[in-house]
């Protein structure tokens, strides 16, 4: 396995950004950038571009309905030829909140805009002429007039014809068609002793479909890493972030995360989440998150103990190993780790 940390998206992005770089010297081998409604993800990658050499950088995640995809693409291509090579993009349709509470656009068809943003996105690396008239917003009318001009091919020379394309999903239907498509899958709240029951069929559905030339899907999953006595504490760090996307990141009935942990076998949990967090009693939705929840969501503990949950991980078919690093020398952590993989 490879080993990747995220950038803390809610914190000061330069410092963010510095331990990021500081982990590179540790083995660290990619970055993943937030975006959510915090800051842009490109800016800070962009920033992470100039700090690193050697550290790949993805963007996890821009949404498909913000940017057309054609932006997408060249926003891939500008960070590709920053890094020299090290971009990753990282897409996916994040959810009804985000797309329509905050960028005031409707979350529609969103295997489509995926599946588009893929196809198109490669295209335009390759340097492929370009009419494109979209699936989901107002089609432009046929240009009988001459209006539009003649087709269009990116105007600059993509460091890469080919840059990774790696895709959040959840769902069966997104996940099949990850499988299919993507260089990579992104699940968040990766649970790896529940993943084949979950993701299983869809990925293995989707690989049936796959082209060959992609070689195998890479599957990016992880959690808080400590190592230590202290593994509660460090467990306990997960509750917010559960109770926040299993409770507010959505309406009831329209929430992807509230289904998954659901389909974890935590049904009534998952509910008394929600219903917590939607009444605004944030604290009682956190302590409504199962411990048992947070234990298999992180790598904390003993080094027995996190060495195990490193081959749990492995063992489910991630490749990529993404860890937040938790103590007072994330480095030495990230070289720890980085030895046993």
């Amino acid at each position: 396995m490879e080993l990747s940390t995220p950038l803390e998206y809610a914190a000061d992005p330069r410092a963010a950004a510095d331990r990021a770089a500081a982990l590179e010297a540790a083995g660290l081998d990619a970055v993943w950038v937030a975006e959510a409604y915090g800051f842009d993800s490109p800016t800070i990658m962009g920033y992470l571009a100039a700090r690193t050499a050697r550290t790949r950088i993805g963007s996890a995640i821009l949404n498909v309905y913000s940017r057309t995809p054609a932006l997408l693409a060249q926003t891939a291509a500008g960070l590709d030829a920053l890094t020299g090579g090290r971009a990753m993009l990282g897409i996916g349709a994040s959810g009804p909140q985000v797309v329509e509470g905050w960028h005031g656009r409707r979350y529609d068809k969103p295997l489509g805009r995926t599946r588009e943003t893929i196809t198109l996105a490669r295209r335009i690396w390759r340097r492929e002429v370009i009419e494109h008239h979209g699936i989901t917003d107002m089609p432009l009318p046929a240009d009988k007039g001459g209006t539009l001009g003649k087709p269009l091919k990116l105007l600059t020379r993509p460091v890469r014809e080919s840059i990774p394309v790696y895709v959040a999903a959840l769902g069966p239907a997104n996940v099949r068609m990850t499988a299919e498509l993507a260089d990579g899958w992104l699940p968040f709240l990766y649970v790896p002793e529940h993943a084949d029951k979950i993701w299983g069929g869809p990925l293995a559905e989707g690989a049936a479909r796959r082209d060959p030339a992609l070689g195998p899907l890479s599957v990016v999953a992880g959690g808080p890493l400590a190592v230590g006595d202290d593994a509660e504490a460090v467990r306990d760090t997960m509750r917010p972030l559960v109770a926040l996307y299993v409770g507010g990141m959505g309406a009831p009935g329209r929430n992807f995360y509230h289904d998954l942990v659901a389909s974890y076998g935590y049904e009534a949990q998952a509910a008394a989440i929600q219903e917590h967090y939607l009444a605004g009693r944030r604290r009682e939705a956190e302590s409504a998150v199962p411990a048992e929840l947070c234990e298999l969501l992180c790598l904390a503990g003993p080094e027995a103990y996190v060495r195990e949950r490193v081959e749990a991980f492995r063992e489910a078919g991630v490749t990529m190993l993404n860890v937040t690093p938790v103590g007072p020398d994330p480095a030495r952590l990230v070289e720890r780790v980085k030895n046993w993989l």
